[in-house]
Protein backbone atom coordinates (compact mmCIF):
# COMPACT_ATOMS: atom_id res chain seq x y z
CA UNK A 1 0.00 0.00 0.00
CA UNK A 2 2.89 2.34 -0.04
CA UNK A 3 1.67 3.48 -3.55
CA UNK A 4 -1.47 5.06 -1.84
CA UNK A 5 0.78 6.50 1.31
CA UNK A 6 1.09 10.01 -0.02
CA UNK A 7 -2.99 10.06 -0.44
CA UNK A 8 -3.74 8.70 3.08
CA UNK A 9 -1.56 11.06 4.37
CA UNK A 10 -3.70 13.71 2.73
CA UNK A 11 -6.59 12.44 5.48
CA UNK A 12 -6.56 14.85 8.53
CA UNK A 13 -7.95 12.45 11.39
CA UNK A 14 -5.44 9.94 12.09
CA UNK A 15 -8.26 7.84 12.85
CA UNK A 16 -9.37 7.97 9.30
CA UNK A 17 -6.00 7.31 7.59
CA UNK A 18 -6.24 4.10 9.94
CA UNK A 19 -9.38 3.27 8.52
CA UNK A 20 -8.75 3.59 4.94
CA UNK A 21 -5.23 1.70 5.98
CA UNK A 22 -6.79 -1.32 7.50
CA UNK A 23 -9.74 -1.04 4.54
CA UNK A 24 -7.24 -1.45 1.91
CA UNK A 25 -4.96 -4.07 3.01
CA UNK A 26 -8.55 -6.06 3.36
CA UNK A 27 -8.92 -5.60 -0.30
CA UNK A 28 -4.83 -6.51 -1.14
CA UNK A 29 -5.41 -9.74 1.20
CA UNK A 30 -8.43 -10.94 -0.39
CA UNK A 31 -7.96 -9.61 -3.91
CA UNK A 32 -3.87 -10.24 -4.34
CA UNK A 33 -4.15 -10.31 -8.10
CA UNK A 34 -5.41 -6.54 -8.15
CA UNK A 35 -3.31 -3.87 -9.33
CA UNK A 36 -2.72 -0.43 -7.44
CA UNK A 37 -2.58 3.01 -9.22
CA UNK A 38 -3.10 6.39 -8.44
CA UNK A 39 -4.94 8.39 -11.24
CA UNK A 40 -6.46 11.91 -10.31
CA UNK A 41 -5.74 11.97 -7.02
CA UNK A 42 -7.59 8.37 -6.18
CA UNK A 43 -6.56 5.10 -5.20
CA UNK A 44 -7.77 2.46 -7.53
CA UNK A 45 -7.56 -1.11 -8.07
CA UNK A 46 -7.67 -2.31 -11.50
CA UNK A 47 -7.71 -6.19 -12.58
CA UNK A 48 -5.59 -6.54 -16.02
CA UNK A 49 -5.72 -3.51 -17.10
CA UNK A 50 -9.25 -2.55 -16.22
CA UNK A 51 -10.88 -0.52 -13.93
CA UNK A 52 -12.37 -2.31 -11.04
CA UNK A 53 -12.74 0.26 -7.84
CA UNK A 54 -11.17 3.59 -6.73
CA UNK A 55 -11.48 5.91 -3.61
CA UNK A 56 -11.78 9.54 -2.56
CA UNK A 57 -11.72 11.13 0.62
CA UNK A 58 -13.38 14.63 1.68
CA UNK A 59 -13.93 15.99 5.01
CA UNK A 60 -17.12 14.43 6.56
CA UNK A 61 -16.98 11.33 4.23
CA UNK A 62 -14.82 8.65 2.04
CA UNK A 63 -16.27 7.77 -1.59
CA UNK A 64 -16.25 4.54 -3.34
CA UNK A 65 -16.33 4.46 -6.96
CA UNK A 66 -16.97 1.16 -8.51
CA UNK A 67 -18.65 2.29 -12.00
CA UNK A 68 -22.58 2.75 -12.64
CA UNK A 69 -22.74 -0.97 -13.33
CA UNK A 70 -22.18 -2.24 -10.12
CA UNK A 71 -23.91 0.01 -8.03
CA UNK A 72 -26.76 -0.46 -10.67
CA UNK A 73 -26.51 -4.46 -9.40
CA UNK A 74 -26.39 -3.77 -5.76
CA UNK A 75 -27.95 -1.04 -5.58
CA UNK A 76 -31.14 -2.57 -2.97
CA UNK A 77 -27.76 -3.31 -0.77
CA UNK A 78 -26.28 -0.01 -1.00
CA UNK A 79 -29.97 1.20 -0.09
CA UNK A 80 -30.36 -0.97 3.15
CA UNK A 81 -27.08 0.13 4.59
CA UNK A 82 -28.54 3.52 4.48
CA UNK A 83 -25.69 5.22 2.00
CA UNK A 84 -25.94 7.63 0.17
CA UNK A 85 -25.15 7.42 -2.94
CA UNK A 86 -25.52 9.02 -6.53
CA UNK A 87 -24.77 6.72 -10.10
CA UNK A 88 -21.34 6.79 -9.53
CA UNK A 89 -20.04 7.05 -5.98
CA UNK A 90 -20.84 5.79 -2.77
CA UNK A 91 -20.48 7.97 -0.05
CA UNK A 92 -19.53 6.28 3.69
CA UNK A 93 -19.32 9.08 6.83
CA UNK A 94 -16.43 9.17 8.45
CA UNK A 95 -18.19 8.18 11.72
CA UNK A 96 -20.17 4.91 10.04
CA UNK A 97 -18.37 1.67 10.41
CA UNK A 98 -17.29 0.75 7.08
CA UNK A 99 -19.13 -2.24 5.23
CA UNK A 100 -16.98 -4.26 4.36
CA UNK A 101 -19.42 -7.26 2.71
CA UNK A 102 -20.85 -3.90 0.42
CA UNK A 103 -17.50 -3.07 -1.03
CA UNK A 104 -16.24 -7.54 -1.16
CA UNK A 105 -19.55 -7.77 -3.33
CA UNK A 106 -18.45 -4.33 -5.36
CA UNK A 107 -14.86 -5.77 -6.09
CA UNK A 108 -16.23 -9.04 -6.88
CA UNK A 109 -18.82 -8.04 -9.10
CA UNK A 110 -16.62 -5.63 -11.45
CA UNK A 111 -14.11 -8.43 -11.06
CA UNK A 112 -16.52 -11.43 -12.64
CA UNK A 113 -18.17 -8.56 -14.96
CA UNK A 114 -15.57 -7.09 -16.42
CA UNK A 115 -13.53 -10.47 -16.62
CA UNK A 116 -13.09 -10.54 -20.56
CA UNK A 117 -13.00 -6.58 -21.05
CA UNK A 118 -9.86 -5.08 -22.08
CA UNK A 119 -10.80 -1.53 -21.86
CA UNK A 120 -9.79 0.85 -18.55
CA UNK A 121 -13.47 1.74 -18.63
CA UNK A 122 -16.85 -0.13 -19.14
Amino acid sequence: MEKFRLIIDQIKEKENQQKINDLFSKIAKTYPQLDTTVKWNQPIFTDHGTFIIAFSFAKNHFSIAPEKAAIRALEKNIQEIGYIYTDNVIKVPWKSAINWELIDQLIAFNIEDKKDHDKFWR
